[in-house]
């Protein structure tokens, strides 16, 4: 192979080499168009007890919007799917009797409270990213507490 040929294999070698580390680490910024409104109403179960999973993934969360009654003591179980993007779960609203910041992994982690106000309150992921944060590529979400 000569010295030209090894230069242009070497070129290739390391657009692939980006091109694959894009794609991991901020091709996805976006959610699939059918995850984009879900809204999830907490279950109220034993001990009633509201409960709701939230999933964190490519720069969304799923579901985007839950729905929770004041009053009623909420288990929110928070998680990400497997992969190599680091994803965090931040909501900061004490006045509702909310608040975490959490490093999430495969494993849920749990968050338990009791919701004091009525409103939107919004979560978060406050991971950087290559060019902007997590939160400014879109991944938020909204605990609504109701009546």
């Amino acid at each position: 192979m000569g010295r030209k040929n090894k230069r242009i294999m070497a070129i290739v070698v390391r657009f692939t080499i980006m091109g694959l580390l894009f794609s991991l680490l901020g091709g996805c910024a976006t959610a699939p168009p059918e995850q984009l409104s879900e809204v999830t109403r907490a279950s109220i179960g034993e001990q009633s007890i509201q409960r709701v999973t939230v999933v964190a993934s490519n720069y969304w969360f799923r579901p985007e919007r839950v729905i929770v009654k004041l009053g009623i003591p909420v288990e929110l179980s928070v998680r990400k799917e497997p992969g190599i993007i680091p994803h965090s779960f931040v909501i900061h609203a004490p006045e509702a009797g909310i608040n975490a910041n959490i490093v999430l992994g495969a494993k849920p982690e749990v968050i338990n409270f009791v919701p004091r106000k009525v409103g939107a309150f919004e979560f978060y992921c406050d991971k950087p990213g290559l060019f902007e944060s997590h939160r400014q590529m879109g991944m938020v979400g909204v605990i609504e507490v109701t009546p």
